[in-house]
């Protein structure tokens, strides 16, 4: 006989107690020993996970201190998705797994430290979502991944293209790690995609370097000349059935919605287009995912903060239809994405 699914631990319950006196945890979720407890031997679908780590900024430092606050801001996460008609906090176990703590002294010793711990916190086959952190940590991600999936097609929003080579000459920053992903052999040169460009770059060669890399680029302007729908279109017709990995850089924002980021540029994404933008990836094979360079000391009354948990949130979301095998957008944003063509 079949034994009945034990249901998910969920978030703390608000109506015993106020969110603003909830656990630290993300959305107010269990922590992973509590849900090891509660369920012993039930798999888990999703791991959040922190990476206090910004030793590669090249600008402004503090996102190290990102995972504290997108936690922070996550308390006024409810459990339904009312764009989607998901339960991205329910329908699936997800269990906060605290931060990795890793060396802010050695970016080698960090990066392979993060890489380990990845790998033991998806051994049992848990997607892994990352509260950043600067973007170097995107790199020790894409090699556990790649272990696991092959070659990935990385998803990346962000002001900058993050495939330049050195600065001071030192090979492992926040604004190198897709260089060295595609130069070590884990990305899938047909399917990557780089999502909101825009700003001064040192020259026509870094477009051209990033087109080799495997990268083509849906820049900030484009929204602003054609359509949401369109944008969703394109971007599932460039990933199509690969292993994606999703990299968020909250400065893909403009820094009117993102104020708290190390290195900010003007007309950026809405935090509308951007989360439009995502729920129009339900469907596809996202395989872990990222959220990075979340700066509280420049943020203003949690706008980035909120921003950041909005993102995981629809993360969560995506893996929750994925779980149950819906292959696309569902709700309210479904009526209207229609990324038809792309698949």
């Amino acid at each position: 006989m079949n034994e009945t699914p034990q249901p998910a631990l969920g978030p703390a319950d608000y109506s015993k107690r106020p969110r603003f006196a909830g656990p630290p945890t993300f959305g107010l979720l269990p922590r992973l020993e509590e849900v090891e407890a509660a369920r012993p031997g039930a798999p888990i679908d999703v791991k959040v996970v922190g990476i206090p780590f910004d030793s590669g900024v090249s600008y402004r430092p503090g996102a190290r201190f990102g995972p504290a606050h997108i936690r922070a801001s996550s308390r006024l996460l409810r459990p339904y998705n009312q764009a989607t008609a998901m339960q991205p906090l329910t329908d699936q176990q997800v269990a906060d797994c605290g931060d990795l703590g890793v060396t802010p002294f050695n970016i080698v010793d960090a990066l392979a430290a993060i890489e380990a711990g990845a790998d033991a916190l998806r051994a049992d086959g848990a997607r892994l979502l990352t509260l950043g952190g600067d973007h170097t940590v995107a790199l020790p991600n894409l090699r556990s991944v790649s272990r696991t999936h092959g070659k990935i097609a990385v998803l990346h929003f962000d002001a900058h293209l993050d495939t330049w080579d050195t600065y001071m000459d030192a090979p492992y920053t926040h604004g190198t790690p897709f260089r060295r992903a595609s130069e070590e052999g884990l990305l899938d040169l047909e399917r990557c995609l780089h999502i909101g460009i825009r700003g001064p770059l040192y020259g026509q060669q870094d477009l051209t370097d990033d087109e080799v890399l495997g990268f083509q680029i849906i820049r900030t302007d484009d929204y602003q000349f054609t359509s949401v729908p369109e944008i969703v279109r394109r971007m599932r017709k460039r990933l199509g059935a690969a292993p994606v990995y999703l990299s968020v850089d909250i400065d893909v924002l403009d820094p009117s919605a993102a104020p708290g980021t190390g290195t900010p540029e003007a007309g950026g994404l809405t935090s509308r287009e951007l989360l439009n933008t995502i729920r129009g990836l339900q469907g596809l094979n996202l395989v872990g995912a990222e959220i990075v360079e979340v700066a509280p000391a420049y943020d203003h009354a949690e706008v980035t903060g909120i921003a950041a948990a909005h993102v995981a949130y629809e993360v969560l979301s995506l893996w929750t239809a994925q779980r149950q095998g819906i292959d696309r957008p569902t709700g309210p944003a479904g009526q209207y994405l229609q990324p038809g063509g792309g698949d």
